[in-house]
């Protein structure tokens, strides 16, 4: 069996209807797992207080925020090579998750800063860069709502993201580009492989993003489907349209 032979429309909806009740069950789990792990049973850090226990939010919807527009990125460029309309829908369908999961971060990310950096907001390379995918998030979304034709809508969206995916990876890497920020580093660099969050800490944070993972393809494909459904009524009221 190919990968592609779920770009046929029928058979991806078949195939996400199918997996979408493990989905929110297992997401539903493991955020609701990891976010009681770790607010209840963590002790306080002696530096950062309480105030550590907001990486269980922080971290899992920062790490969505970006990695779900780099899942736009690949579905946008399946759609200008192959030309796969259930790619395009699964694009469009994850940005409001993927602004939703920036807010959370960028939220979250102001209430740790103002105890830590004493104010909520600071032009940091990182915030900054992280600050600007949000708004590409808004712009993609408004050019969707904004072209009617589904297939313009899709190429012209398809290059915005290529065009936005660069602060997804600022957003991502600026505290590497730029050591003078006062954002820290990530604690879990994959590269190098270590970290500097304690196993205390660090496994029901592993849990909870896996939890956001779970949680984010649930609601993409959730959307995708419904996505798929509106153009297929749409199909259905121009032909009795022209009928």
């Amino acid at each position: 069996m190919s990968i592609w032979e779920f770009a046929n429309p029928r058979k991806f909806t078949a195939l996400s209807l199918k997996i979408l009740p493990t989905l929110v069950g297992l997401s539903a789990v493991l955020v609701l797992g990891g976010l009681i792990w770790g607010f209840a049973f963590t002790p306080n850090a002696d530096k950062f207080e309480s105030t550590v226990k907001i990486i269980y939010v922080h971290v899992p919807s920062a790490l969505m925020a970006i990695n779900g527009w780099l899942m736009m990125l690949v579905c946008s460029l399946i759609w200008l090579v192959r030309r796969h309309h259930v790619s395009a829908l699964a694009a469009r369908a994850a940005a409001p998750v993927g602004v939703v999961m920036t807010v959370i971060a960028l939220f979250t990310g102001a209430v740790w800063g103002q105890p830590m950096w004493g104010t909520w907001w600071v032009w940091d390379p990182r915030l900054t860069s992280f600050l600007i995918l949000f708004l590409f998030y808004l712009g993609y979304m408004a050019l969707w709502a904004a072209i009617e034709d589904t297939e313009t809508a899709a190429d012209l969206t398809s290059i915005l993201c290529l065009v936005g995916s660069v602060f997804a990876l600022l957003s991502r890497y600026a505290v590497n580009f730029w050591n003078q920020g006062l954002h820290q580093g990530t604690s879990i660099p994959v590269a190098t492989g270590g970290r500097t969050v304690a196993d205390v800490y660090f496994l029901p944070l592993v849990v909870a993003m896996a939890g956001f993972f779970v949680l984010f393809v649930a609601l993409v494909l959730a959307r995708t489907v419904t996505l798929i459904r509106e153009r297929r009524l749409a199909v259905l009221d121009a032909q009795e349209a022209r009928a």
